[in-house]
């Protein structure tokens, strides 16, 4: 099984974005993810599942939680040291979705 890291070097490149928005039921967004040390990673695992499966669907969480591959076990291990992990875990748990705008940086 890949590494996370390995995982990432497949996936297209994020860097022209500053943010995602994820969207539940509101016009506001329930969370945002910053391109910014720490969370580049979840921003590019999340980006690309969302372009696949047209948002965050629990086929697409639990496509992400492969390609988090070790960082899910840890995750599972330790609730709440992952948040981005976690709403993937919620989102398949009960079954949700969220709809996800990129923010692009300002050029």
């Amino acid at each position: 099984m890949p590494s996370f890291a390995e995982n990432l070097k497949q996936l297209p490149s994020v860097d022209e974005l500053q943010a995602l928005e994820l969207y539940g039921d509101g016009y506001e967004p329930e969370a945002v993810i910053e391109n910014a040390p720490g969370s580049q990673g979840s921003l590019a695992v999340y980006y690309h599942v969302a372009v696949q499966h047209g948002g965050l669907t629990p086929k697409a969480a639990q496509e992400a939680l492969d390609l988090f591959a070790e960082h899910t076990d840890d995750a599972r291990a330790n609730p709440g040291a992952h948040p981005n992990i976690d709403r993937l875990f919620r989102i398949i748990e009960q079954d949700l979705f969220y709809s996800v705008k990129a923010v692009p940086k300002a050029s």
